[in-house]
């Protein structure tokens, strides 16, 4: 499961902090002003996701550095085409005489079609940018448990949006004559292999796999989507339509309220009923619209949300 915080203020830039259950790490979605973000919780971020490099998405990476520097292991980058120059460039801004090259490795993740992405690395003091790899994929990034892929949507340059998925897990209903112990694990990887003539031992008593499978069950992973700026045109909501399917949960965009859908139009932004119906309509369980021009004061943010929401629920 991913617990989720907006690191961000209502009057800040966008940041939205991951946490997976019983996991060590955590995972940065977009580098907003975020008053919130404690450097806690940045050292133990394991990667980081931006969607793309307008200023109010990309302005805290400074800050992000600041306290990684000396981490001694390597943080993974994600973003768009051009991500890993523009990353390096911030790095050559500053000097770093004092800082030894085992401090920390940044692994850039580009994505330069739906279906490519190019890996970089970045190491201090001179910040050569290295090519690693090149994969026809989409991706991003993968732990044990979960995964995240990309699609990458129209706001006039390309933005990436993310999806966090869980690997499905076997799990197993126990009960007081049968508890835990190293059978379990053995009996687990019996069903995978579709070993059903496997010899388990519970206490003292031999079981054949087979007759004990009827106790595992697959139970479906979480999936958390990031949906930042994009156009309210066709075909972003056919992409976000497909690759957001049945999202148990789902951060999007909601810049403008429905008055302003002409604005919304000429800055390749959404606006509140195009955002909530998109999420209908790619039955997204739990929506939540977040990003909203700071034109809006309180009272409006509201309005817009429960304009988001009318939509959401039509």
């Amino acid at each position: 499961m991913f617990k989720t915080y907006i690191k961000s203020r209502p009057n800040e830039d966008i940041s939205i902090l991951v946490k997976p259950n019983n996991h060590s790490w955590n995972y940065l979605c977009e580098c907003g002003e975020a008053s919130d973000l404690t450097v806690k919780e940045i050292q133990n971020c394991n990667a980081i996701f931006i969607s793309h490099t307008h200023i109010d998405h990309f302005v805290n990476f400074d800050a992000i550095v600041r306290h990684q520097i000396g981490m001694e292991r390597p943080i993974t980058i994600c973003g768009p085409i051009h991500i890993a120059k523009q990353v390096q460039n911030r790095l050559l801004s500053y000097s770093w005489n004092l800082i030894e090259e085992n401090s920390i490795c940044y692994v850039i993740k580009e994505m330069i079609s739906d279906n490519e992405i190019v890996t970089y690395q970045l190491k201090p003091p001179l910040w050569d940018l290295q090519t690693i790899s090149k994969e026809n994929s989409n991706v991003l990034f993968h732990e044990d448990k979960f995964q995240v892929t990309g699609i990458l949507l129209d706001h006039k340059i390309p933005t990436l949006s993310y999806l966090f998925k869980e690997y499905p897990q076997t799990k197993i209903l126990l009960n007081k004559e049968l508890k835990g112990g190293i059978w379990v694990k053995e009996l687990k990887e019996a069903f995978a292999l579709n070993n059903h003539n496997k010899e388990i031992q519970v206490d003292s008593n031999i079981f054949k796999a087979t007759d004990l499978f009827h106790l595992l069950h697959i139970q479906e992973g979480d999936s958390l989507g990031i949906i930042m700026d994009h156009g309210a045109f066709t075909e972003n909501h056919d992409k976000i339509k497909n690759h957001f399917n049945s999202a148990n949960k789902v951060f999007i965009e909601c810049f403008y309220k429905n008055k302003d859908a002409e604005f919304a139009k000429l800055n390749y932004h959404s606006f509140a009923k195009e955002s909530g119906s998109i999420m209908k309509k790619a039955n997204v369980k739990d929506p939540i619209p977040v990003h909203f021009s700071r034109k809006y004061n309180e009272d409006e943010i509201e309005d817009l949300v429960a304009e988001f929401f009318q939509a959401y629920n039509r």
